[in-house]
């Protein structure tokens, strides 16, 4: 484990870090040697079913906090079971926040790095993996280990998904940022069109003279396509010009009884405070809340505000799952069995149109998301091109198929065509490749290298059998 620095080593954050650290090295030193190890967690923000075990995992329940914000160097110490949402609640009153903060607040920093996260931002600043300057790792072995970019351990932890250990640790980079975010919708009926606008915006940073400091979008079909493009603003009385109409309203309230997604069809501007634009899907888990009813208007008024989140939603879903309740009435019904289709993919930015041509052809499923990135670097585990803008497409729900659902038809034939298009599909749901293309696809062999040295005794579970057989 990193040397503390004197002046840190008295502080009572860094003394509590000390101590859960200590905690979670007692709890693996209590797992009988050979069997397993994993975390000891209860909420996730994971798509695909584990094999149900009974077996002690590792205490992380004191790895959730921020340890320090250096406002100066703008950059944060964060424990890494600390999610998103109290990660920012901590940067946010210095005017910081991190340079790529996920969709949804439960994600963990910890989570978003091993496993990737994404937003808006990421077309300027890559994804959260990149922003981290160093990190402590907790290994199969029972060590911490700290560990930096160019270090073997470090470069192959992005899209590990802990199958090389867990951290505990971060030191990430902070961005300076404004009260309040200028939004302008632009519509488009042309994917190609649409396309070729990502691709200004990334080379240049602009839009219409104007700086871009956000952008992704939705596509509600064929001909109803958006870019949202965001702007930094000090607030209402800020600069105007192209989105300076948002600038003279007060900033909408999509955690009320408006609905965000449905704002990109109704206004071409908006104004949301820095705060609310981060959360801006997490309030109606993007437009899936509309499974549990919550974006009718006279459900919504009594659904508890404090309530409308994604991980309410989840737990929903998991006591749908426990308890058949779709699947039920869907017989009772007559509907052909569904199959679940929640995936994000990233496809090159000129191969946007094929993919979503294809998609309404085979899948059928709208509306879907749309954030482009650009990798600063390349990375083993997840071999995106450095340098090139990709775009991330999110769709997440069902497609009734009939009795060929459990065979996985329509993801295993996203998969084919992902990569056929040069893309790669993100692994926090489900997947169904052999082994010899996962390997292919995700630097199996390195991975399994760094394993090897870090992970001797084969205490974790390989990145395979984690996301595609689900051990």
């Amino acid at each position: 484990m990193r040397d503390v620095p004197t002046t840190q080593a008295g502080s009572p954050a860094w003394q509590q870090h000390a101590q859960a650290v200590a905690r979670l090295a007692a709890s693996y030193a209590a797992i009988p040697p050979g069997q397993p190890v994993r975390l000891a967690k209860k909420t996730t923000n994971l798509f695909r079913v584990r094999a149900a075990t009974t077996a002690p995992g590792l205490d992380v329940s004191g790895l959730t906090g921020v340890i320090e914000v250096d406002p100066d160097t703008r950059t944060a110490e964060v424990q890494g079971m600390c999610t998103y949402e109290d990660l920012v609640d901590a940067t946010l009153p210095h005017g910081l926040i991190p340079l790529v903060v996920p969709q949804l607040r439960t994600i963990t920093l910890g989570g978003a790095v091993t496993g990737l996260g994404i937003e808006s931002t990421s077309f300027r600043n890559g994804l959260p993996h990149e922003s981290v300057l160093e990190m402590d790792v907790f290994t199969g072995a029972g060590e911490v280990v700290t560990t930096r970019p160019g270090d073997e351990l470090f470069d192959a932890f992005p899209n590990s998904y802990g199958s090389l250990g867990y951290a505990t640790r971060l030191r990430i980079e902070l961005e300076p940022v404004p009260a309040y975010v200028a939004l302008r919708h632009v519509r488009f009926d042309d994917a190609a069109l649409l396309t070729k606008t990502i691709e200004e915006i990334v080379a240049s940073g602009e839009h219409d003279g104007e700086p871009v400091d956000g952008l992704d979008g939705v596509a509600f079909s064929p001909d109803e396509l958006y870019l949202t493009i965001a702007r930094w603003v000090s607030g209402p009385a800020g600069p105007t010009g192209a989105a300076g109409a948002a600038l003279d309203a007060d900033p909408s309230d999509y955690a009320g009884q408006q609905v965000f997604f449905r704002s990109l069809q109704e206004r071409e501007t908006d104004l949301l405070t820095m705060y609310d634009y981060l959360w801006r899907w997490d309030t109606d888990w993007f437009w899936c809340s509309g499974a549990f009813g919550a974006q009718n208007p006279r459900i919504r008024r009594f659904w508890p505000r404090a309530l409308r989140r994604s991980d309410v939603y989840m737990k929903l879903l998991g006591l749908d799952r426990r308890f058949d309740i779709a699947d039920r009435l869907d017989r009772r019904a007559g509907r052909p069995q569904r199959e679940r289709v929640v995936q994000d993919i990233e496809v090159p930015t000129e191969q946007l149109p094929e993919f979503l041509r294809w998609f309404d052809d085979e899948i059928g499923m709208r509306p879907v998301w749309l954030c482009p990135l650009v990798a600063r670097r390349p990375w083993p585990a997840y071999p995106l091109e450095a340098g090139e803008p990709y775009v991330n497409v999110g769709f997440w729900g069902t497609v009734h198929v009939g009795p060929e659902a459990v065979d996985a038809p329509r993801n295993r034939a996203i998969e084919t065509k992902v990569h056929e298009l040069g893309g790669h599909k993100s692994l926090y749901s489900e997947a169904f490749y052999d082994r010899e293309t996962f390997d292919s696809l995700y630097g199996g062999d390195h991975v399994a290298a760094v394993k090897a040295r870090y992970d001797p005794d084969d205490r974790l579970t390989s990145l395979y059998d984690k996301t595609v057989r689900r051990k």
